[in-house]
């Protein structure tokens, strides 16, 4: 009787490939992260919300459990090559959001796909990354408009790049990339 593990080989390599992709892409949005902070800070949110793709595009190509984290992690890995100081960040980060988007899928079984499912767990990315950078930030500190400002950009930030990384991986579900 052969039993079939849940990530196969070909599944694993899938996540491989679209963690190093958008490694690449954590990589540049890590180095943009000091002239973004220290400049037009308020814009930070559109930065670190690129980090939801790893687990976007894998959900939606392979609609299977665990892709989203395995995803993260290689994507976190590669991203730390770019700036070996921030590893910690880089790993941190990709649990955090690959388990909240597990979350959301585990939550529906892992049957329900709709684009509705993927923007849940963006909000709920942006709400945790507005809450915490807040805080962080001192934002508290500022005159309101910034405050405000920063903290929409902080929630729009990662359902925006839900919606990039949807689009991705539909096309790379016509490409074939997940079939059989």
């Amino acid at each position: 009787m052969t039993r079939t593990s849940t990530l196969s080989t070909r599944m694993l390599l899938v996540c491989a490939a679209i963690g190093v992709a958008t490694g690449i892409l954590g990589g540049v949005a890590g180095l943009l992260t000091i002239p973004v902070l220290a400049g037009p800070f308020f814009l930070y949110g559109l930065v670190l919300g690129s980090h939801v793709l790893p687990g976007i595009i894998a959900q939606e190509v392979l609609r299977q459990p665990l892709v989203a984290l395995v995803t993260h992690v290689v994507a976190a890995l590669i991203a730390s090559a770019f700036n070996p100081a921030w590893t910690l960040r880089f790993i941190g980060t990709a649990l955090l959001f690959g388990a909240v988007q597990e979350g959301v899928a585990a939550l529906t079984r892992y049957r329900s796909w709709g684009a509705w499912r993927f923007f849940i767990s963006a909000a709920v990315i942006g709400a945790f990354v507005a809450v915490v950078v807040y805080f962080v930030a001192h934002l508290g500190a500022m005159v309101l408009w910034t405050q405000v400002v920063y903290l929409v950009i902080s929630v729009l930030g990662p359902i925006a790049w839900t919606a990039v990384g949807l689009g991705i991986g539909s096309a790379l579900r016509r490409a074939g990339v997940a079939r059989r």
